[in-house]
């Protein structure tokens, strides 16, 4: 069974925006593999299905960033998931716009709804790292974030691939998933 979150912000004004990339693939996700529509509940939305015979849930904190890890915490504490088991997407600034990295483990890196997982479960689960890069401008990193994806057609081409792909990282066959993004 696998846990997989995508970090961002309720509410409209926050939606299409960087650091809601992972808002944005999660949906991906649950659109591709025909997962019933989410259902909200105090401070999360939640679904769940088989992605090639793994019970999988999405998670969506409804909570705001900095809070995340409260609904990660109650969605793996009800479930008893190993953090093996749990991937978090999320955006990265350090990583070009486009550039996907996976991790497992290692610090926050400042990113706050990290930081906030991490305060609750630790830091040794899987990370999609899901690059934005930095303003070219001399915009706050923190507008930068909160600002709408400057060309959604490509965002959407790489979200679409990662979320078709999702199985190969559930198969934690990791090289794949990667190399499946470049075709």
């Amino acid at each position: 069974m696998y846990l997989i979150v995508g970090l961002g912000n309720p509410g409209s004004q926050y939606e299409l925006t960087y650091h809601n990339i992972g808002f944005i693939i999660i949906d991906a996700i649950c659109k591709c593999w025909n997962f019933q529509p989410f259902s909200k509940k105090a401070d999360y939305l939640t679904t769940s299905d088989i992605i090639n015979e793994s019970k999988t849930i999405l998670l969506k904190p409804y909570s705001f960033m900095n809070n995340s890890g409260i609904s990660v915490a109650k969605i793996r504490n009800f479930y008893k998931f190993s953090l093996d088991n749990i991937i978090v997407i999320h955006d990265d600034a350090d990583l070009e716009l486009g550039r996907i990295k996976i991790k497992k483990g290692g610090s926050s890196a400042g990113h706050n709804g990290l930081k906030s997982i991490d305060s609750f479960i630790g830091n040794d689960y899987w990370r999609l790292r899901f690059g934005i890069g930095r303003p070219n401008d001399q915009r706050d990193l923190a507008d930068y974030v909160l600002s709408k994806f400057a060309n959604l057609d490509n965002a959407t081409h790489l979200v679409e691939k990662i979320a078709k792909n999702i199985h190969l990282m559930l198969q934690e066959d990791n090289t794949a998933f990667i190399r499946s993004l470049a075709l």
